[in-house]
């Protein structure tokens, strides 16, 4: 992982939203499914600066120097969302909620309000 920004930042938090039911539709070709959610979210956090923070299960968390840059990936993210063909005609739906904000840095990870306000704002 690369030197992480100081400042302002702006925080990304993702999720698939109703990944339950989306599982118990596709059954086995949910795993296809995930893969390719997560193929096109980290082209799209590598072609906007994103730099990504961690993963669990089809939850993404990540910054990005600038709102601009943020919000430039979550439309990146949700057009090829669109324009990918799913398996089954499945529609798959990711949720994004975004924070900016002075996190403090701690180690190799962000701690603090701010992180919290933006998972709660992903999970809203």
């Amino acid at each position: 992982m690369g030197e992480l920004p100081a400042g302002t930042v702006t925080l990304l938090f993702s999720d698939i939203e109703g990944s339950t039911a989306l599982l118990s539709r596709l059954g086995d070709r949910y795993g296809e499914a995930l893969s390719a959610q997560r193929v096109l979210l980290r082209a799209a956090f590598a072609a906007s600066g994103g730099q990504e923070m961690g993963t669990e299960g089809d939850s993404f968390y990540v910054v990005f120097p600038s709102a601009a840059d943020a919000v430039a990936c979550c439309v990146a993210a949700q057009r090829a969302l669109a324009e990918h063909p799913w398996p089954d005609g499945a529609e798959v739906r990711v949720r994004m909620g975004l924070h900016s904000g002075e996190p403090v840095r701690h180690e190799d990870a962000y701690v603090g309000l701010d992180v919290h306000r933006a998972a709660r704002i992903a999970a809203a």
